[in-house]
């Protein structure tokens, strides 16, 4: 695959996992991959999490190192001879940082928006709390969720597990051409999900096809620990 082209720390992510049909997401779907189900299920994640200690190619870019990440994304795989490498697709992804979404959008494709974000993260006494906000059409629209104090680790064959290890981004540039990038973490451990707060205009964020979203309870939530993570140079499939 190459190079490390990014290094930092994935940390504190929020997941809501809802199950939707593929016929929406089939217009986003990567050339050459195909979705990638759990017990026959179509399932699309909205996650904050935070970036910090971010280093591009070894060095850290001044006022780009910790900043909050909020993404819409879907789950694929590839058969790469004989070998199935399991993936995400992000339908968009919004930083607070301009810088970022373009180098995001310009080397890796990605569709990344910026737009004001903040982060609320504290320890409770019976557990922890995670919270992301961010402005868009000047409404303030939020993720959160309390938590057990203790994580756990993944359940082999849980949706959990399911949700949480994709190691391979797949982006599609136009109908032929898809790229690919290797993401690579250890497993991660979670928090399960005590009560959770989710407050998105998806209809204008991620267009009208989502907008159910916004009145459809989430199949699941939960919180994982996160760690430090490499990305490694794209290439064209």
């Amino acid at each position: 695959m190459g190079y490390t082209f990014l290094t930092a720390f994935w940390k504190d992510l929020i997941l809501a996992n809802y199950k939707i049909d593929p016929a929406i997401l089939k217009p986003y779907l990567p050339n050459k991959t195909e979705f990638d189900f759990f017990s026959g299920d179509a399932y699309v994640s909205l996650i904050g999490f935070m970036f910090t200690d971010t280093k591009l190619r070894g060095f850290k870019i001044p006022y780009h190192v910790n900043f909050e990440e909020v993404n819409l994304r879907f789950y694929v795989r590839y058969n790469d001879n004989g070998e199935w490498k399991r993936g995400t697709v992000f339908i968009k992804e919004i930083v607070p940082k301009r810088a970022i979404s373009i180098v995001a959008n310009t080397i890796y494709h990605e569709k990344y928006v910026t737009k004001p974000m903040k982060h609320v993260i504290h320890q409770t006494t019976d557990g922890l709390s995670f919270c992301y906000q961010w402005m868009h059409n000047k409404r303030l629209n939020k993720i959160e969720a309390v938590t057990e104090i203790n994580a756990k680790h993944l359940v082999h064959g849980s949706e959990e597990e399911f949700i949480a290890e994709h190691y391979w981004g797949y982006s599609k540039y136009n109908a032929e051409t898809t790229f690919e990038y290797s993401v690579q973490h250890p497993p991660w451990k979670i928090f399960p999900v005590k009560t959770y707060t989710i407050d998105c205009d998806f209809g204008s964020l991620y267009g009208n096809e989502f907008s159910f979203l916004a009145k459809k309870e989430p199949d699941s939530v939960f919180v994982a620990e996160g760690s430090a993570i490499e990305i490694l140079r794209k290439r064209k499939l």
